[in-house]
C-alpha cells in the first residue's frame, strides 16, 4: 500500500502523538508499505513574535499554508493511496481527502466534551470552543475510524452525525521497547541518577499537568497515606515540571521533603522508575487510553487506578481500582483517605501476594503488544483499500 500519515507539527512539542505516528509509520515500513509523513512546517511560527502570538502564527501554518501544500501534493498521489490521520484532532484537514480512501485514528474526546461544558474540571474559552467545533466538523466528514479503546469509540459515536462505514477498536501497542528490570537494581540505578534514597521503595506517578491527570489528587493521596500508615516511602512524580498550583500544594504538605518532581528523564530512566516502584498510582479523572497503566504493568509494578473507563479496561483484572476524585473539594479529604487505605494494602502485600499481582499485570500487558496492534491496523488498512476498489 501507499500510505500517507498526517501528523501533528513538530513545533507543538507534543510527545505522545509523535510517538504514536512513529510507531505506525515505522511498523508499516517494516511490512513493506510505501510511507510518507505529512505535517505543517513552522514558516510563520518561527517568525520572532511575543510568546502569546505563537499559537496564532502556528494556526496560520496549520490551517492556511498547509492545506494549500496538501492540495498540490494530492495531484501527484496515486489513486491507490490511503490517507491516515494519526489523531482525530487533525480533523480540519480531513475534508482535503474526504473523497479519497482515508482512516482516522481516535485517542480521546476530552477536549470535545469540555468544549460542550460537560467536564466541569476543564472549562474552555470561547476561542477554544470554536476550535473544537472546527475539529469536529472536520472528522465528521470521515468514513473509517480506529479507536484506541472501547470508551473512545463510544465517545466518537456520540459526536458523529451518522454511523460511519467502519469503526474499529485496536488497543494501542507499546511505542517503546519495555524489558523487565530487577527491582533492587532499578532502585539502585535510579538512586544514583537522582540522588534520592530509593532503596526501600517509593510511590510513583507518571504524567503531566493536564487537569485529567489529577496530579494534585496524587499528592492528596500521598498526604493521607503517610498520616495513615506511618511508612516513610518517598513519592516520585515523573513528567513535565509541575505547575504553580502543584508546587504550592507540595509546599503545604507536611511531607514535602519526600515529594520529588523528576522532569526530562530519558525513556530508560522512566522504565527504571516503573521497575523499582513499590506501587504505581494513577488516579486519572479521564483518559483516552492510559499508557502508563500498561507500561507500569509491563515493567512489573502493581497499579492503582480509577474505576472508570478506559482506565479499568486497560488495567483489566490486574489493577487495584479506586473511585474517581469528586469534583467538590470538600469531599476530597474522604476520597483521599479511602484511596490511602488501598495504597496501604498494596504497599503491605506479602511477597507472595505481591508476586501474584505482578504476574497478573504482566499477563494483562501482553494485550498491548505492538506487533499485534500493528497487525490488526494493517488488516483494517487493507480492508479500507479493498472497499475503495470495489466502490
Amino acid at each position: 500500500m501507499n500510505l500517507v500519515f498526517f501528523t501533528h507539527p513538530s513545533f507543538l512539542n507534543s510527545k505522545s502523538m509523535p510517538r504514536f505516528a512513529l510507531m505506525l509509520s515505522a511498523g508499516m515500513k517494516e511490512r513493506g508499505h510505501q510511507v510518507e509523513l505529512w505535517s505543517p512546517h513552522p514558516r510563520f511560527f518561527q517568525v520572532p513574535f511575543p510568546a502569546g502570538m505563537k499559537k496564532w502564527l502556528g494556526y496560520i501554518d496549520q490551517f492556511v499554508v498547509f492545506p494549500e501544500e496538501v492540495r498540490k501534493r494530492l495531484k501527484k498521489c496515486s489513486p491507490d493511496t490511503l490517507f491516515v490521520f494519526t489523531d482525530q484532532a487533525l480533523g480540519p484537514w480531513v475534508p482535503l481527502v474526504a473523497d479519497r480512501p482515508h482512516v482516522i485514528h481516535c485517542h480521546d474526546f476530552l477536549a470535545q466534551f469540555s468544549a460542550l461544558g460537560q467536564i466541569p474540571e476543564n472549562p474552555i474559552s470561547w476561542t477554544g470552543r470554536h476550535y473544537q467545533s472546527l475539529i469536529r466538523r472536520g472528522y465528521s466528514r470521515g468514513q473509517f475510524f480506529i479507536s484506541g479503546s472501547n470508551k473512545t469509540r463510544d465517545d466518537l459515536h456520540q459526536f458523529l452525525p451518522v454511523f460511519p462505514q467502519g469503526s474499529e477498536v485496536v488497543y494501542n501497542g507499546f511505542n517503546q521497547r519495555l524489558e523487565q528490570i530487577d527491582t533492587e537494581q532499578a532502585r539502585s540505578l535510579l538512586e544514583n541518577e537522582t540522588g534520592i534514597t530509593l532503596s526501600y521503595g517509593y510511590l510513583l506517578h507518571v504524567g503531566g499537568n493536564q487537569w485529567y491527570k489529577n496530579r494534585t489528587g496524587v499528592i492528596e493521596i500521598y498526604n493521607a497515606w503517610r498520616m495513615l500508615s506511618g511508612v516513610q516511602l518517598p513519592l516520585l512524580l515523573v513528567g513535565l515540571p509541575p505547575s504553580d498550583a502543584i508546587i504550592k500544594m507540595r509546599a503545604k504538605s507536611p511531607f514535602k521533603a519526600d515529594i520529588h518532581f523528576l522532569s526530562g528523564l530519558p525513556d530508560r530512566s522512566v522504565q527504571l522508575a516503573y521497575a523499582g516502584a513499590t506501587v504505581f498510582i494513577f488516579p486519572s479523572l479521564a483518559e483516552g487510553f492510559g499508557w502508563p497503566i500498561a507500561e507500569a504493568m509491563a515493567m512489573g509494578c502493581p497499579v492503582i487506578t480509577t474505576n472508570e473507563e478506559p482506565m479499568k479496561d486497560i488495567a483489566g483484572k490486574a489493577g487495584f481500582l479506586i473511585p474517581r476524585r469528586p469534583y467538590i473539594d470538600f469531599k476530597a479529604e474522604a476520597w483521599a483517605l479511602a484511596v490511602a487505605k488501598v495504597v496501604d494494602q498494596v504497599v503491605k502485600l506479602t511477597p507472595e501476594a505481591r508476586q501474584t499481582a505482578i504476574e497478573a499485570g504482566l499477563l494483562n500487558a501482553k494485550r498491548f503488544d505492538t506487533r499485534l496492534a500493528l497487525d490488526k491496523i494493517e488488516d483494517i488498512y487493507h480492508s479500507i483499500m479493498q472497499n475503495a476498489a470495489v466502490s
